[in-house]
């Protein structure tokens, strides 16, 4: 998910090359798709440095323009690049690109126990090397409000694969069924028939005894997707 830029050509050279600048080439191409990652991504102020491996077969010079594509970019640490030699007589390398790139992202400020909810204070923001994690959270706000999987330890860096949505609606619990149209909003007592997190679909049987479909919206509250609540529903 990390590297998932579309990447075709990425870099290209439409005047001759000598062999010694191909290695510049890839580089160059390497650090562009970064920079366009990270600008994606949100990351707060990345820092970034690439080397190229250099290979064990001779390069050649081109003449006709090279063109740099991505073949694997899904992590900075290994990257493998193609340089391509366009024209009749011409030739193709694959480099391998290490690139390191840390930016300031979230981690736990003190350990919390696994399914408890983070809140603002639980999370900091601290400068940490991401070239080997593929789901790093850049954004506390992003954090905030979801649950460990397990116990989180102070100074760990936060993923999103760590985090899920806590549940908010609990089977068999007293939930309120919200429905808005416009500038009208309906509300009924229901009862839960399904547990759920924040955007999660479940049952719900409302005051009327009908089970409809319904999202959670927050604690206790859903909005109906199925049988939508009427003005002449009973208000909670």
């Amino acid at each position: 998910m990390l590297f998932c830029i579309p990447l075709s050509a990425v870099f290209s050279a439409t005047a001759p090359v000598a062999a010694e600048q191909v290695p510049g080439l890839v580089e160059a191409a390497a650090r562009k798709h970064i920079e366009r990652w990270a600008d994606a991504a949100g990351l707060s102020e990345p820092q970034v440095a690439v080397t190229v491996v250099p290979g064990t077969r001779p390069l050649a010079a081109c003449g006709q323009g090279v063109t740099v594509q991505g073949a694997d970019t899904r992590l900075p640490s290994r990257m493998r690049f193609l340089a391509i030699c366009n024209g009749a007589g011409g030739w193709r390398y694959e480099f391998i690109v290490r690139a390191q790139v840390s930016a300031r992202i979230a981690v736990m400020a003190s350990e919390l126990a696994a399914g408890k909810v983070l809140a603002d204070e639980d999370v900091l923001l601290e400068r940490h090397d991401i070239s080997n994690i593929a789901d790093s959270i850049s954004d506390p706000a992003d954090a905030v409000g979801m649950s460990g999987k397990r116990t989180l330890r102070a100074g760990e860096i936060l993923r999103k694969g760590l985090l899920s949505a806590p549940t908010v609606v609990k089977r068999g619990e007293p939930v309120r069924i919200v429905a808005r149209r416009e500038q009208i909003e309906v509300s009924m007592a229901g009862e839960a028939l399904d547990a759920g997190a924040r955007g999660d679909t479940v049952r719900v049987r409302n005051a009327n005894g009908m089970v409809i479909r319904a999202r959670v919206t927050g604690a206790a509250t859903v909005e109906p997707v199925s049988a939508p609540v009427t003005a002449n529903s009973p208000s909670e």
